[in-house]
């Protein structure tokens, strides 16, 4: 199949594919947060506690939310790619395992850990030649 064999070359739309649509989930999951205010903050950051960090949970709250929505913005852009991988990474992490300690199984941490993956390999990768860090 030659259409399916001539999509090898095209491997930066494919990235600038993947970096949109997961840019813009990570966005729609991270605005509601940072616009949810300290109240919120607090509650998100308590995740924090899972792995044995109890104070300021309002940052640590506005951090995630803020790495969630402004981070998903950078990663969909191409900007500052790879320190954004290893902060998506790491709050995915964080919420992995916030998810898998209230109980909520693997049904419902897999989707944390499935990105967890995600930017991890993409961290390797790169985002290709159409984003803002383009080299």
């Amino acid at each position: 199949m030659a259409i399916l064999s001539s999509l090898s070359k095209q491997k930066d739309l494919g990235l600038l594919i993947l970096r949109i649509g997961v840019g813009a989930f990570m966005i729609s999951h991270g605005l509601p947060k940072l616009m949810g205010g300290p109240e919120m903050w607090t509650g998100v950051g308590q995740a924090m506690g899972n792995m044995g960090i109890k104070f300021f949970p309002a940052f640590w709250g506005f951090m995630a939310a803020a790495t969630e929505a402004v981070g998903g913005l950078f990663f969909l852009i191409g900007l500052w790619y790879r320190p954004v991988c290893l902060l998506l990474a790491f709050t995915m992490v964080v919420a992995g395992v916030h998810h898998l300690s209230a109980g909520d199984g693997w049904g419902t941490a897999s989707h944390a850990f499935e990105l967890l993956f995600v930017f991890i390999g993409l961290l390797f990768v790169g985002p290709g030649s159409y984003s803002v860090d383009k080299k």
